[in-house]
C-alpha cells in the first residue's frame, strides 16, 4: 500500500513538474513575442521621429521684407501693354537696391555678392508676377516680402537651437541677418512652394508638384493594364483552366514572379520596351508597363484567393437556375470577389508607388522641372524625386527629402488604410 501511495505521488510530480515547465515555455514564448512587437514599434517610433524632426522644417520658408522702389527706369519697362517687356525687365536690379540701400557701409565686392546672395534667384520671378499683374506698382515704392535664399533659410531656422548651423555663413551676413530680426524683417511662412512647383537646383525653389504628378500618371497607366488582365487571368486559372502540367507550371511561375527582385522587372522593360521597341525614356507610359509587370503577380494571386473563397454553392445554385458558366462567373462569382480582388489591387499599387529599382532602369531618373501633363511627357515619380534630393550637396536638400518622405508614407498609409476599409465595408461572409 505504501509502495502504491508512493509511486502514485512519484507520478502526480512529474506530472506537475512537466506542466510547470510547459506553462513556463509559454510564457517566455509569450515574453519573446510581447518583445519582438516592442522592438518593432520602438524602431518604428524612432524611424518616424527621426523623418518628421528633420522634414518638418520644409514646410515652411524664410522671407525677408525689403522695400522696393519699382522706378520705371531701372526696370525698362517701356510699354506696359506689351507681355514681353515685363519679362525682360530688370527685377533683379530693384532687389539689390534695396539692399544696397539698407547696407550703405556694404561697399567691397565680395561683400555685396554675399549680401545679393541672401535672397533667392526666385525672389525676381515672384516680384515679376506680382507686377505683371499689378502695373500700377510701377513708379511706387512698396514693401514686399522676398524669398531667401537656403543658406539663410537654414540658418535663421536654427537660430533657436543652442548651437546655430551657420553652415556657409560668414560673419558679416550673420549680423545682416541679426538686423533683420531687430526690425521685424524675417519671418518664417508656408511654404506653397513645396507643393505647387517642379524640381528646381534650388532647394527654396524645389517642389514636389511634378513629381506627384508623374506617379499619379505612372500609377493610372498601371491600374488600366493591371487589374483587367490580372483578374482575367485569375478568372481563367480558377474557372476555365484544367489541371495539367501547362497549368502547374504557370501558377508556380506567377508565384516565383511575385518575389522576383523588383530591378529585374527594370532590366526587362529597359531591353524590351526602350531597347525593342524604341520608346521615349523617362515617360509615365513606359513607367506604368514596366510597374504592370511587376504588380500583375500580387493581382493574380490575391484574386485567385478571392474567387476561391466564394462558396461552391453559389456557382452551383446560379448553374442549378440555369445561368451559363459565363453568367455566372460575370454576375455572381466575379462581384461576390471583387473586395478581395480590389484589396489586391491597392496593395499591389502601393507596392508599385513606393519603386525606385524599376523606373531608374527606365531612365525616370531625370532632371524634370516641369509638371507633366500626359503620360508621354517627361516626368519623375516621387521616389525618384527623394532618391535625386538626398544625392544632393545642399543641406537644405535634407529637410526637403525627409519632407517628400513623409508625403509618400501619407499615400502609403492612405491606400493600406482603403485597402482594410474596402475589405471591411464590402466583405460578405458565409
Amino acid at each position: 500500500m505504501s509502495n502504491s501511495n508512493t509511486t502514485e505521488l512519484t507520478t502526480t510530480q512529474i506530472v506537475q513538474n512537466s506542466l510547470k515547465k510547459r506553462y513556463r515555455a509559454e510564457r517566455r514564448f509569450k515574453a519573446f513575442g510581447i518583445a519582438s512587437v516592442c522592438v518593432g514599434v520602438f524602431a518604428l517610433l524612432i524611424l518616424f521621429t527621426e523623418i518628421i524632426s528633420k522634414g518638418v522644417g520644409a514646410f515652411t520658408q524664410t522671407y525677408v521684407q525689403l522695400e522696393l522702389k519699382l522706378d520705371n527706369d531701372v526696370l525698362g519697362i517701356d510699354d506696359v501693354s506689351n507681355p514681353d517687356a515685363f519679362m525682360q525687365a530688370n527685377y533683379t536690379k530693384v532687389i539689390r537696391n534695396a539692399l544696397k540701400e539698407q547696407f550703405p557701409t556694404v561697399k567691397k565686392r565680395r561683400d555685396r555678392r554675399a549680401l545679393y546672395g541672401m535672397v533667392s534667384v526666385g525672389a525676381s520671378y515672384k516680384l515679376q508676377a506680382v507686377i505683371t499683374k499689378n502695373p500700377d506698382l510701377i513708379g511706387t515704392t512698396q514693401k514686399f516680402w522676398v524669398i531667401a535664399d537656403d543658406d539663410l533659410d537654414t540658418y535663421y531656422k536654427s537660430l533657436s537651437d543652442a548651437e546655430p548651423f551657420t553652415g556657409r555663413m560668414n560673419d558679416k551676413q550673420q549680423a545682416w541677418v541679426q538686423t533683420w530680426v531687430d526690425n521685424n524683417q524675417i519671418k518664417r511662412k508656408f511654404n506653397t512652394t513645396l507643393f505647387t512647383a517642379g524640381d528646381s537646383s534650388e532647394p527654396e525653389l524645389a517642389g514636389i508638384l511634378g513629381a506627384l504628378v508623374g506617379s499619379l500618371l505612372t500609377l493610372s497607366v498601371t491600374l488600366i493594364l493591371s487589374f483587367p488582365i490580372g483578374v482575367a487571368a485569375a478568372v481563367y486559372l480558377e474557372e476555365y483552366a484544367k489541371r495539367n502540367k501547362i497549368t502547374d507550371f504557370i501558377e508556380v511561375n506567377i508565384n516565383n514572379l511575385a518575389a522576383v527582385p523588383s530591378v529585374i522587372f527594370g532590366l526587362l522593360g529597359l531591353a524590351i520596351f526602350l531597347n525593342f521597341f524604341g520608346m521615349p525614356r523617362s515617360i509615365p507610359l513606359v513607367g506604368g508597363l514596366v510597374l504592370t509587370l511587376m504588380t500583375l503577380p500580387t493581382i493574380i494571386i490575391s484574386s485567385r484567393a478571392a474567387i476561391k473563397a466564394v462558396p461552391p454553392s453559389i456557382r452551383e445554385a446560379a448553374l442549378g437556375m440555369g445561368a451559363s458558366k459565363m453568367q455566372m462567373i460575370l454576375h455572381h462569382v466575379i462581384p461576390l470577389a471583387m473586395p478581395g480582388m480590389l484589396t489586391g489591387a491597392i496593395i499591389g499599387l502601393a507596392q508599385a508607388l513606393g519603386e525606385t529599382a524599376p523606373l531608374l532602369m527606365i531612365g525616370m531618373v531625370a532632371f524634370i522641372v516641369d509638371v507633366p501633363t500626359g503620360i508621354t511627357d517627361s516626368a519623375t515619380v516621387l521616389p525618384v524625386q527623394i532618391f535625386l534630393w538626398a544625392d544632393s550637396p545642399e543641406r537644405a536638400f535634407v529637410e526637403r527629402t525627409s519632407a517628400a518622405i513623409m508625403v509618400l508614407l501619407v499615400f502609403l498609409i492612405s491606400m493600406n488604410g482603403i485597402a482594410i476599409w474596402l475589405r471591411k465595408r464590402l466583405e460578405r461572409r458565409w
